[in-house]
């Protein structure tokens, strides 16, 4: 199947009826997270992982996706209106959507960062297009070798992408290879860090860790320090924007579009990291440079087309690779293994369907994304009145629900409270959880091409440097490590997440 055809056949899937319902549930369910702060679309995702198992694997992705990059269009909405970011790569937004709001001018900012999140949806789809084959068909020469460096090159990069101290970083992602080791041994059949609980025999299941880290730590962390709002006084009569804003807004979200799609790919990328790229990028190659913070509505246009670009390419390593590249992800390749399709490059020739209608159904989000802000603004608004105390107990109620229907098992609501307290615990100590997820996930898959490889090679390390596409990615991985070590680049890394911060 030509890469025309595949998209065309995925087009032909998306719109299918019920592949409709579950992409505008996810685009709705992501405006929704992404203008309530203090939940987020890795909390929301992790909730609703428990209602895929009842649902084709084609359409969990779909409804999944939907809500992560709806989350960026929801986002903009409270970080103009209340100077509060929905979703973290929204913060941003707040430099100069909120002063436009102050100056009667939060119509043309909304509208601006819709149609630019639009239009990145659209590019990125489409460079995803062009991508994913490419890549798809160079994984295919990898072998066990391969595997195991490129793994290990991407759990180095979320290091050194990871906001806060890079040994906080690596500890996070020690924690997580071992928490994933946590089982019976297949090779062996020994028992390893059960405690002697024979629930844990299995291992540690993903949902209730996921469920746990994420969704009952930031209730917790959200009932602990409620953010203060105050909602500007809105009237969206004046909502389109004028010549001149549409004069100086193409330009960045063409620039953000493009940044935001090559900064997708990285490990530990996407939507935020994209989001600050653009905007930095974008207050120095502006002419009106001078007048970000002040207003600017290319300060709107550049990071709010970025981190949508950013967001939907940063599937392109999972389903090419099999590569998660950040705690969203993680949660996607959670949800493809729970139905029992391996993330990587025989996704796109085991499971075309699957490939093709996850990346067209974009395209159709975006659209509905667009629909769903803009008339309903003042819904959504309304929405930032009703006290965030009132959703919390529905959600731990809903987790709690959800993770007990996977088994059945009382043991799993344990564990489930047991990794909120150990979230939130870590937000305490200021270590992100992110980390510890990737390598939860690539633990078994790094655990069992490491054992191939050393099998393939009679038990010779070297094997991992005489091949070359191995030795490049290790070289590759060693080279950043190296970089982070540099006094000069650590302390610019510590200051640039400080003023994100």
């Amino acid at each position: 199947m030509s890469t025309v055809d595949g998209f065309l056949h995925g087009l032909a899937l998306a719109a299918q009826p019920l592949n409709l319902l579950y992409c505008l549930i996810g685009a709705l369910v992501g405006t929704l997270i992404g203008v309530l702060p203090g939940v987020g679309p890795v909390a929301t995702i992790a909730m609703l992982l428990p209602l895929t198992f009842y649902l084709e694997p084609l359409q969990a992705l779909i409804m999944l996706a939907g809500i992560f990059y709806g989350a960026q269009y929801g986002g903009s909405t409270t970080a103009i209106l209340v100077n509060l970011p929905g979703e973290n790569s929204s913060v941003v937004t707040c430099l100069d959507g909120y002063q436009m709001a102050r100056k009667g001018r939060e119509g043309p900012a909304l509208a601006i960062a819709a149609l630019a999140s639009l239009f990145a949806g659209i590019f990125a789809t489409f460079f995803i297009v062009l991508m994913a084959p490419p890549l798809a068909g160079f994984a295919l020469a990898f072998g066990a070798a391969e595997y195991f460096s490129l793994m290990v090159l991407g759990l180095i990069a979320a290091i050194v992408l990871a906001s806060g101290s890079v040994l906080k970083a690596l500890g996070m992602i020690t924690l997580g290879l071992l928490l994933s080791m946590v089982g019976t041994d297949v090779n062996s059949g020994a028992l390893r860090f059960t405690l002697g609980l024979p629930q844990l025999m299995d291992g540690i299941d993903f949902v209730p860790l996921a469920m746990g880290i994420f969704a009952v730590s930031e209730v917790i962390r959200n009932l602990e320090s409620p953010e203060p709002r105050e909602t500007l006084k809105t009237r969206f009569r004046d909502l389109w924007p004028t010549r001149e804003d549409f004069r100086r807004s193409w330009k960045p979200a063409l620039r953000g579009s493009a940044l935001g799609s090559i900064l997708g790919l990285l490990p530990g990328g996407g939507a935020m990291l994209s989001s600050f790229a653009a905007y930095s990028v974008e207050k120095r190659l502006s002419p009106n440079g001078h007048l970000f913070g002040q207003g600017a509505v290319e300060g709107v246009a550049a990071p709010e087309s970025a981190n949508n670009a950013g967001a939907q390419t940063s599937f392109v390593p999972l389903l090419t690779l099999g590569i998660p590249g950040n705690a969203v992800i993680a949660l996607m390749a959670g949800a493809m293994m729970i139905h029992g399709v391996q993330p990587g490059p025989q996704v796109m020739t085991n499971n075309p369907e699957l490939f093709w209608g996850v990346i067209a159904s974009m395209i159709i989000g975006n659209f509905m994304l667009v629909v769903i802000n803009l008339p309903m603004l003042p819904l959504w608004v309304r929405l930032l009145s009703i006290p965030y105390r009132l959703f919390y107990p529905a959600i731990l109620v809903f987790c709690c629900i959800g993770v007990y229907t996977i088994n059945y098992a009382v043991f799993d609501v344990v564990m489930l409270l047991v990794f909120g307290l150990f979230g939130y615990i870590l937000y305490k100590f200021r270590f992100e959880p992110a980390p510890l997820l990737l390598a939860f996930v690539l633990g078994p898959l790094m655990e069992e091409n490491f054992r191939r490889t050393m099998m393939l090679s009679f038990g010779d390390p070297l094997i991992f440097i005489q091949r070359p596409i191995s030795a490049t990615l290790l070289g590759l991985a060693v080279i950043l490590i190296a970089v982070i070590a540099l006094p000069s680049l650590r302390k610019r890394r510590q200051e640039t997440f400080a003023e994100a911060g």
